[in-house]
């Protein structure tokens, strides 16, 4: 099937009985690496363009959007101009009870994300990897296991936007880190082969605090798939397994488990990761793994089922989780200072992350904790605490929750707004063979950018001990 084909038969997100065709307004809200990437692509296919950012957009963006005379506003929304589109590609972050988004909806405008747009205009092979942890470590380590062998882009949630790959590469196959934001504003969006890492609590602002609407979102992963696809999954997870016991899924299954022996998938036995896919069967094993932890175990399973399946060789496969580096700000070892480890782990915006980070955790630890909450739930960390943690620093506007939960548990709690401040306390309170480890649990929004400038500040402060 051409590419001009695939669109005029995928055409239902765009709202014309004609399918598609050139002049259509494209609206696209959010200046950011999404949105200018979409918009440079849609102005290739011929739609008119308008970019609005409600914020400030970033210098590097506006010169890219003026050297390709696109139409943008920032700092406001034209709702005139906006409520004229024909299709509107909202940022992720934008959530959907803002006015304006509400708007857009009842005047009956479609609305999209960046990977629902972009996915109409290639026939590349789809790797979607999602999950509440874990989908930036196996989408990165996915890509570098398969980049060895085939040609292959990174985008999504990480790098250049898909939308701006598509137009400049148009590589044979994507690799998607893909959060539940971008999911739920997808329409025709298929992957080949889709990824779930885990499902945990998080991001339950945006879906009206109810557990089950955020599953619903990270299945639409998997909702246009059909029998010729595959569908890789963690099945030690219960919250997957049970959604799966009551929701039909077309797509070939593909589990991966730690505890239970699975015959068409991977599992665990004696240190060595076994996959099996019909009748074919690797066998890696796990003592030369670069990343530690049974989280990446599980991590490391689910990249190379994706290799396996996209007939990566098994050599090339062991020698890629073997040299891997690893992902910035995701239990990144930063500086070893008085024989006390310096551990950057900003990624960790939920409560699960969190849990992983500290469980991995083999020596008494100073913990810096704290940001915006996402009504998270810290019980679960109770017994990490309890066996592992001598003293926890609280680094956010507001600490009271964490004050409450944790402060019985530890002879040392301190509150502290400032990254330099909290690294001079932990510093102070480390002893030889201790870790510290930033692992805040909760999102950055309110001290820092976001978590990569939290994990970077973090860095420097280490740094300047």
């Amino acid at each position: 099937m051409n590419k001009k084909n695939k669109i005029q038969q995928s055409e239902k997100s765009f709202p014309s009985g004609e399918g598609f065709r050139k002049g259509l307004l494209l609206v696209i809200l959010g200046g950011g690496e999404s949105g200018v990437g979409t918009a440079l692509l849609g102005k290739a296919k011929g739609f008119k363009v308008f970019v609005s950012d409600k914020g400030k957009i970033k210098q590097k963006y506006k010169d890219v959007l003026l050297n390709n005379e696109i139409e943008f506003e920032d700092e406001q929304h034209t709702e005139s101009k906006i409520l004229n589109a024909d299709i509107v590609m909202k940022s992720p972050g934008i959530p959907e009870k803002v006015a304006l988004v509400k708007r857009i909806r009842e005047a009956g405008i479609k609305v999209v994300s960046e990977i629902e747009f972009a996915s109409k205009f290639t026939d590349a092979t789809l790797v979607a990897i999602t999950g509440s942890n874990g989908k930036t470590t196996t989408a990165t380590l996915t890509h570098h296991l398969i980049k060895q062998e085939l040609d292959v882009g990174l985008a999504g949630n990480i790098g250049d936007s898909f939308a701006k790959q598509i137009l400049e590469k148009n590589h044979e196959n994507y690799v998607l880190e893909i959060s539940s934001f971008q999911l739920d504003d997808i329409i025709d969006f298929k992957p080949k082969i889709a990824v779930l890492t885990n499902i945990t609590p998080d991001h339950l602002d945006r879906y009206d605090y109810k557990f089950e609407n955020y599953i619903a979102s990270k299945f639409r992963v998997v909702e246009n798939q059909t029998k010729d696809d595959y569908f890789i999954y963690d099945a030690d997870d219960e919250v997957i397994s049970e959604y799966m016991k009551t929701h039909q899924i077309q797509s070939k299954k593909l589990p991966f488990s730690l505890t239970k022996v699975i015959e068409q998938g991977a599992y665990l036995d004696d240190n060595k990761i076994i996959i099996t896919i019909d009748n074919n069967q690797i066998i890696m094993p796990t003592n030369n793994l670069a990343l530690e932890g049974k989280h990446n175990v599980k991590n490391a399973m689910a990249a190379s089922t994706v290799a396996h399946l996209l007939k990566i060789r098994k050599q090339t496969i062991r020698e890629s989780l073997e040299n891997f580096q690893g992902v910035e700000h995701r239990l990144e070892h930063v500086l070893k200072i008085n024989k006390v480890q310096y551990i950057n782990d900003s990624k960790a915006t939920n409560v699960n992350a969190t849990y992983f980070a500290l469980e991995s955790m083999d020596a008494p630890t100073v913990w810096i904790v704290g940001g915006v909450d996402k009504g998270n739930e810290y019980k679960e960390l109770f017994p990490f605490v309890n066996e592992k943690v001598k003293a926890i620093i609280c680094l956010g506007v507001d600490n009271a929750k964490l004050m409450e939960s944790f402060g019985k548990m530890v002879d040392v709690i301190i509150e502290t707004q400032y990254m330099s401040e909290a690294v001079k306390i932990a510093y102070k309170l480390a002893k030889a063979g201790d870790n510290v480890l930033l692992s805040p649990a909760c999102a950055s929004f309110d001290l820092f950018e976001n978590y990569e400038d939290r994990g970077r500040q973090f860095k420097n402060a280490v740094r300047n001990l």
